[in-house]
C-alpha cells in the first residue's frame, strides 16, 4: 500500500470495469449530497457595528443510510488508505467520499452486496490473522491485508474475494473522490475559464500522459 499514490487510484478509475460504470447525471447528484452533507447548516446573521459575521454553525454528524455503525467505521479508515491526506489535497474523507458512497448504494442496489460483503470479509480476515476487527488492527497489521489484495497479480488464489472488492471500493472511492470540490482542485482542472491564449498542452502532462 505504500507504493499507491492518488495517480494510481486515477488509473484504477479509468479502467472500471463495466458493472461499475456510473451514470453521470448520478455522480452529478451525489456530489451535490455530499456538498450539502460537509456544509454547514446554516450562516448566522451578520455582524453589527462594525463586527465580524458569526461563524457557521457545524452540521450534525452525518447518519448513513446504507451502512451499520460499525461498517461506517471501517469503511472511513479503508478509503483513507485509498486516497490519504498529502501535501497537496486532503483524503478521501476530507472529499466526502465515504457520504459519496451511502448515496450511491441507495442509487445502485447491486453496489450493497460487494461492498457489505467486502466489509465483512476484511474483518473475517483481520480476525483470522490478528484475532480483531480491521478498525481495531495496527497501522502495520492493516497493511499486511491491504498488500495481500491491492496488487491483483501478486495475489494468492486464496485472496481472490478481497481483490475483487478491494479493486470495486479503489474505483469508487475514486469516483468519489475525484467528482468532489478537493478532487476537482487536485486535479488542477480549469474547465468553464476564459482562456486568452491557448500554448497547448503543458509538458507536464503530456509526460504523465505517456508513463500511464
Amino acid at each position: 500500500m505504500s507504493e499507491m499514490n492518488r495517480r494510481d487510484a486515477l488509473q484504477h478509475l479509468l479502467a472500471m470495469p463495466a458493472g461499475l460504470v456510473i451514470a453521470p447525471e448520478v455522480v452529478e447528484r451525489a456530489a451535490a449530497h455530499v456538498e450539502a452533507a460537509l456544509s454547514p447548516t446554516h450562516h448566522e446573521a451578520p455582524g453589527t457595528q462594525g463586527q465580524p459575521p458569526a461563524k457557521p454553525a457545524p452540521r450534525p454528524a452525518y447518519q448513513p443510510k446504507q451502512f451499520t455503525t460499525d461498517e461506517w467505521r471501517l469503511l472511513r479508515v479503508l478509503v483513507d488508505y485509498v486516497i490519504p491526506r498529502d501535501a497537496r489535497s486532503g483524503s478521501a474523507t476530507d472529499a466526502g467520499v465515504p457520504e459519496f458512497m451511502d448515496f450511491m448504494l441507495g442509487e445502485y442496489a447491486s453496489m450493497r452486496t460487494w461492498m457489505k460483503n467486502g466489509l465483512g470479509w476484511m474483518n473475517a480476515e483481520c480476525r483470522s490473522r490478528f484475532g480483531k476487527g480491521f478498525v481495531s488492527c495496527t497501522d502495520a497489521q492493516r497493511r499486511e491485508v491491504l498488500d495481500a489484495i491491492a496488487y491483483p497479480k501478486k495475489a494468492a488464489a486464496a485472496m481472490k474475494p478481497g481483490v475483487d472488492f478491494f479493486n470495486n471500493l479503489r474505483n469508487l472511492t475514486a469516483s468519489g473522490f475525484w467528482s468532489s470540490r478537493i478532487g476537482v482542485k487536485d486535479l488542477g482542472y480549469i474547465g468553464n475559464v476564459p482562456v486568452a491564449k491557448w500554448e497547448g498542452t503543458p509538458p507536464q502532462v503530456l509526460a504523465w500522459l505517456k508513463r500511464a
